[in-house]
């Protein structure tokens, strides 16, 4: 019978094995707060330091407009028109980023749709988002879909589709159209973006904590 070969300890291992277990334990934690704690503050540094942008939201399917404590949003700019499939075009996955200007109203609209992020100009804020579905249908601004077959569209997620409210607040949201509801969100100069404040009829009903 062939016995194998003994492992020989790393001198890696070896150091290890010393580290008391508590101590490795608490290192181990610090690992993972820090890691956390970088997550927060990448969140926190958008909503201190990124550029407002307001947004008008469109009506959903009723069924998701709410899931537990989240508030399912979609809003005109998560529809782009631009190439889809064949030579040059998007699918679904590919990461985009989006120009946005402001209407008469001083909302944002969507103009421009890139592979790469362009450079600002004016007032022009470039958003990172990511192509969920192509088609010639979208829904409008009544939230009625629009199948014009001459156009092409890009259905875009930019991580603002649903937002946190505290538990058993949010009947007030689920019960309002929406075309009342605003939404500020802010964008960081990477295009990352996150909500900051939620509006009913121009009042404010939820402000994000920077933490």
């Amino acid at each position: 019978m062939r016995v194998p070969p003994m492992r020989v300890p790393s001198s890696a291992d070896a150091l290890v094995g010393r580290v008391p277990l508590l101590w490795r334990a608490c290192a181990a934690m610090l690992l993972l707060s820090g890691g956390l704690f970088a997550l927060v503050e990448s969140r926190a540094s958008i909503l201190r330091n990124g550029t407002e942008v307001r947004l008008k939201t469109v009506p959903v399917d009723p069924r998701d407009l709410f899931r537990g404590d989240y508030v399912v949003l979609a809003y005109p700019i998560s529809t782009v028109e631009g190439p889809v499939d064949g030579e040059g075009g998007y699918r679904r996955g590919d990461a985009v980023f989006v120009t946005l200007t402001r209407d008469a109203e001083g909302f944002a609209q969507a103009t421009a749709v890139a592979r790469t992020r362009p450079a600002l100009s004016g007032d022009t804020v470039v958003i990172a988002g990511r192509v969920q579905s192509t088609g010639a249908c979208a829904l409008n601004a009544a939230g009625e879909a629009d199948c014009d077959s001459g156009r092409r569209r890009l259905r875009i997620a930019y991580g603002l589709e649903s937002y946190f409210v505290p538990q058993g607040e949010g009947r007030a949201i689920e019960t309002t159209e929406r075309s009342r509801i605003e939404v500020v969100a802010a964008v960081s100069a990477g295009g990352d973006a996150a909500i900051k404040r939620l509006l009913i009829d121009g009042k404010l009903v939820y402000a994000e904590p920077p933490y």
